[in-house]
């Protein structure tokens, strides 16, 4: 089984990055409970004919639809070890814990955050978002708000983030109790940044009007753009305000590994909290996502719940207290670290920073061939590693109608195999978004989907304008 898998990472290039399912495939799948066993053989070769060649196929270098890491084979083998292991890293007593706090050491250091500070392994971003969204609660309202909720003392909080933030954030602040019109949300500048002085005209209307700002969310990698917010000024604006600053670093905030982008990031190391992957630009396989917090006595203050079948003890298993569920909403914990531990161990953060900066790279030349082929149109700025162009063909078509014609080019260039984008609309035009994030794209995959998509979108063009 691992050297199919080892055989499927080298052969990649050889296999469509994403393919349609058959129904009868999906048919496979809608068994009724087996009451006997069946052979391990059997369910191997199912698996190597029926689940993996109709992955979403993010590992393939052609793979450019979401922000999504491609894995290595050093993490897969961590992946296996760890669930040979079968750690539950919720607490007590064991090295597993040992090498999530060796992680965190790495995080304060990269990030340049206090000995005081604290982190946790999360499935992704979305769940440190609302960690996040939590512990600014519990901050701002005292412990009692644990209790009584976030109605405590009636007041009316509010957060403030930009209007291309991802969607994850307006879905922290719907969990969290304070629902998504407590947050709100600011147009961004021309750059697609937040705008600093929409913003704090909104604060100003805010506290006229009685309301209490308590959180500010930056992003460092926006979901369409991949634009970068001014981290120091809503440093700034949020020690100002006194609330929390938050930053959204699903993928961008590791670029605090590469020393070409570190500079942009300037301030993330004066935020309150930070949300990233390991699973996106750090090629961990998935899942492993991450909160860093400037002040554990507050993650802790916002999550530890004492129980008698969780006695801590100074020895024995019950030591080595705080435990990770002291810091998060999850008890039963799979051990993620391990696999992050031996990819950032194995490459170092100089390789790391290498790959990250190599996709940057890419994404220039990728905006160099846009703008070099007349039928193409570029969207958007190049902050990072995202590319928003669409096809306009040489025929002046409408509107209307060079959306559709783009909406079914994503679609076919998906079916291509060759290369996988994914879309977004980039003031109401509809965009074909190229994310670079896979260690293993090159340049030839860049062509290809200059190339295919010039092909495909020449014959939709054939098609609207000769219907």
């Amino acid at each position: 089984m691992l050297e199919d898998m080892l055989n499927y990472a080298e052969q990649l290039r050889e296999r469509p990055v994403w393919q349609p399912i058959p129904q009868s495939i999906h048919d496979r799948f809608q068994e009724n409970l087996p009451q006997q066993g069946t052979e391990l053989a059997l369910l191997h070769q199912r698996f190597l004919t029926e689940i993996m060649p109709y992955s979403i196929g993010n590992a393939h270098p052609g793979f450019m639809g979401w922000v999504q890491g491609g894995g290595t084979p050093v993490g897969m083998v961590a992946e296996m070890l760890a669930a040979g292991l079968n750690a539950n890293v919720g607490g007590r007593e064991q090295v597993p814990i040992s090498v999530e706090k060796q992680i965190l050491r790495w995080m304060r250091e990269l990030f340049q955050f206090p000995e005081t500070a604290n982190g946790l392994f999360v499935t992704g971003t979305s769940l440190a978002n609302l960690i996040a969204v939590l512990i600014a609660r519990t901050t701002h309202l005292g412990v009692q708000a644990r209790r009584d909720g976030i109605a405590h003392g009636d007041k009316k909080l509010t957060a403030y983030t930009s209007a291309g933030a991802h969607g994850s954030v307006s879905q922290a602040m719907d969990l969290a109790g304070f629902g998504t019109a407590a947050l709100r949300p600011i147009p961004m500048n021309a750059a697609y940044q937040l705008d600093l002085d929409k913003l704090r005209a909104a604060i100003q209307t805010d506290k006229a009007a009685g309301f209490e700002p308590f959180l500010i969310i930056g992003s460092a990698g926006t979901v369409d753009v991949g634009a970068i917010d001014d981290l120091t000024a809503l440093a700034n604006i949020a020690q100002a305000e006194n609330c929390w600053f938050h930053v959204d670093g699903a993928y961008g905030a590791l670029g605090m590994l590469s020393p070409q982008i570190a500079p942009r990031l300037c301030g993330i190391e004066r935020a309150s909290s930070i949300a990233f992957d390991f699973h996106k630009w750090g090629q961990v396989p998935y899942d492993a996502g991450y909160i860093l917090v400037r002040d554990g006595a507050q993650q802790l203050a916002t999550f530890s719940a004492p129980a008698h079948y969780l006695k801590r003890e100074t020895r024995g298993m019950a030591a080595g207290s705080p435990w990770p569920c002291d810091l998060g909403p999850d008890l039963s914990r799979g051990f993620r670290a391990l696999k992050t531990w031996f990819t950032i161990a194995t490459f170092g953060a100089e390789k790391l920073g290498q790959i990250i900066n190599n996709t940057c790279e890419l994404a220039q030349y990728l905006k160099q061939r846009v703008e070099q082929e007349p039928q193409l149109e570029l969207l958007a700025p190049v902050n990072l590693n995202i590319v928003c162009f669409r096809y306009v063909g040489t025929s002046k078509l409408s509107a209307s109608d060079l959306n559709n014609l783009n909406t079914e080019l994503v679609i076919r260039l998906q079916e291509s195999g060759v290369v996988a984008p994914s879309s977004t609309l980039i003031q109401h035009q509809f965009a074909i978004r190229a994310a670079i994030v896979n260690h293993r794209t090159t340049r030839l995959d860049m062509d290809n989907l200059i190339n295919t998509t010039l092909l495909l979108g020449g014959e939709l063009g054939i098609a609207a304008t000769h219907p």
